[in-house]
């Protein structure tokens, strides 16, 4: 589901910059900080590289680029 929503000309612009930074739309970039915030609110012990990462490794799950530990 998609809705219109006003957003202040300093986020779309701070959106862009970003977005072209990391290769992503402004709408995606704000969906990303949307995404990162949430998880913040909800894990306030969790830094933010943490959530990054966890973020990064659940996507190379998803993909099929991990491979089982084997414990010895």
């Amino acid at each position: 589901m998609s809705a219109t929503i006003k957003l202040s000309d300093e986020l779309i612009n701070d959106a862009k910059r970003y977005a072209i930074a990391y290769s992503r739309s402004a709408p995606k970039q704000i969906e990303y900080w949307s995404k990162i915030g949430k998880i913040a609110e909800e894990n306030p012990d969790l830094t933010y590289n943490f959530i990054k990462d966890m973020l990064l490794a659940k996507a190379e799950l998803a993909a099929g680029m991990v491979e089982p530990y084997e414990f010895d």
